[in-house]
């Protein structure tokens, strides 16, 4: 396999970085965690991130990256479907390992469907409850995957500001959902 040319490495490095595939790694592998954290087994995560990687050294690209985080995000999400069709493929659970199959016929039993709505709307309305600025940073970082830096840079406020809120906010809904059950 061919690797992708210098050109298309050096046509649109990350910010601050040398131009080549370590730069992007450090650039972007911490995104792409996040990203892979949220739909996968944790355990998975790290080859995941690097089935990414191996996937945009292995390309052949006629063309520079206009979007490196877009292109990358994109192979991202094209891992994540080849990794669920090889586990659908073994017969595999969705989660990955076999542990949770007994499980698997109770799922969506009509009493969990309302109990999971039902902790949902409480959920939802802890967050709404929640002060201004709390609520914010809270949506920044659980619904936006925003870093605490990125989110003190918005805010205009510090990252131990921003940690405190953060605390605030958890401790909040906790409290909320544990007075609702």
């Amino acid at each position: 396999m061919a690797n992708v040319s210098d050109q298309a490495l050096e046509a649109t490095p990350p910010p601050g970085a040398t131009r080549d595939l370590t730069a992007w790694m450090s650039a972007y592998g911490p995104g792409l965690r996040r990203f892979f954290k949220r739909r996968a087994n944790p355990s998975d995560v790290d080859d995941l991130v690097q089935d990414v990687f191996v996937r945009l050294h292995s390309a052949q690209l006629r063309e520079p990256i206009e979007n490196v985080e877009g292109y990358l995000f994109t192979v991202a999400r094209h891992v994540l479907v080849s990794r669920h069709r090889a586990e659908a493929a073994r017969g595999w659970p969705q989660g990955g390992g076999l542990e949770n199959a007994a499980d698997l016929s109770d799922e969506l039993s009509p009493e969990r469907i309302t109990a999971a709505r039902q902790d949902y709307a409480r959920a939802i309305q802890a967050i709404l409850n929640l002060p201004p600025r709390a609520r914010a940073a809270f949506q920044f970082h659980r619904f936006e995957n925003m870093t605490y830096g990125a989110i003190a840079k918005r805010m205009g406020i510090s990252k131990e500001s921003v940690k405190e809120l953060m605390h605030r906010a958890i401790v909040r809904i906790a409290e909320q959902l544990e007075q609702d059950r």
